[in-house]
């Protein structure tokens, strides 16, 4: 069964092994495992054979790259880890969604190995569909990343070379999820974590924001005008407010110097956010001093509270952060 997926996906046979590949490459062996590595696959025994001739295609590909004056190792490394973990987890997203819709289909049979690479084959049919898909979504990621890349570049104190940009940086996280997720069984608790993702994604992305990151019960964003990141965070809270059968949201919300970095971002902002959020009451959004001083007045209503200490932070005077009523 292992071979037919491997021969099905990959578009060929296994017929190499990784000195054979590196050979035909013209691939060092160390640089070509820490390629493999850098993926998140382990490194194959000198004698099994376990790759194809799209692995020789590629790795030629690399050895063209690395002619670039503009590419040189460490990069390539540095994206092969990013394709690595964005692609597994994509792969893995895919073939969750595949097994679920092959549970869902009428049939009196279970779903056996035959039948998971009987499925796999039918999606060669799909395959090449998907794959512009996906192409043209990176390329639509990619026109949207250097449209940041010249914005921060405006901004007069922004560094986008070192990865410095005034962002505002949020936390969405759902109150008291580990004690629901003792409650659920496993579809329950998947539907009830993309329901949240999923939700969140919109709202961030209708008001011009970005997701950095997912974690079950969290989700982090970014937005460069604090007006719309607001926004975003307001409409986070409120949207789940209003679903009786779903636990309330809070958000916190920090501006300022942040470092973006392969895809994550860091800084004191991001570090502020998360320590506003765990402080947050359910259903409410607070924000740091910097964006609310941000804010235009007659947009949002704000209510100072008293400083608190936060760990590692020091004493911060948060801020309740609320639509005005005639919005509500």
């Amino acid at each position: 069964m292992a071979d037919d997926i491997e021969e099905t996906l990959l578009g060929g046979p296994l017929r190499y092994t990784r000195k054979e590949v590196e050979a035909h490459a013209g691939v060092s062996d160390e640089y070509a495992r820490r390629i493999w590595r850098a993926l998140g696959f382990p490194t194959p025994p000198d004698d099994e054979v376990a790759f194809t001739d799209g692995d020789v295609a590629a790795l030629r590909e690399i050895k063209d790259l690395l002619g670039s004056d503009l590419v040189d190792e460490d990069m390539v490394l540095q994206l092969a880890r990013a394709v690595g973990q964005t692609m597994g987890r994509l792969a893995s997203w895919l073939g969750d969604v595949w097994l679920q819709r092959l549970g869902e289909l009428p049939s009196d049979e279970p779903v056996t190995p035959d039948l998971v690479t009987a499925a796999l084959a039918a999606t060669e049919e799909l395959r090449p569909a998907f794959e512009r898909l996906l192409l043209h979504g990176w390329r639509r990621q990619l026109a949207a990343a250097g449209m940041r890349a010249a914005a921060t570049t405006a901004a007069a104190q922004s560094d986008p070379a070192a990865g410095i940009a005034h962002l505002a940086a949020g936390f969405a996280d759902v109150v008291s999820f580990t004690r629901l997720s003792r409650r659920l069984d496993g579809d329950a608790l998947a539907a009830f974590i993309e329901r949240f993702e999923s939700t969140a994604a919109e709202i961030v992305a209708e008001h011009g924001g970005r997701v950095v990151k997912t974690l079950g019960d969290e989700v982090l964003f970014v937005a460069s005008d604090p007006r719309s990141a607001a926004e975003i965070g307001l409409r986070i809270a409120e949207r789940f407010n209003e679903d009786p059968d779903f636990p309330k949201v809070r958000v916190g919300l920090a501006y300022g110097e942040v470092i973006q970095r392969l895809g994550d971002v860091f800084g004191t902002p991001v570090n502020l956010a998360a320590r506003l959020t765990a402080t947050a009451y359910p259903g409410t959004v607070l924000i740091d001093p910097a964006l609310a001083s941000a804010l235009p007045a007659d947009t949002f209503d704000t209510t100072a509270l008293r400083p608190r200490p936060l760990q590692g932070l020091g004493r911060v005077r948060p801020t309740v952060l609320r639509h005005p009523q005639h919005q509500r």
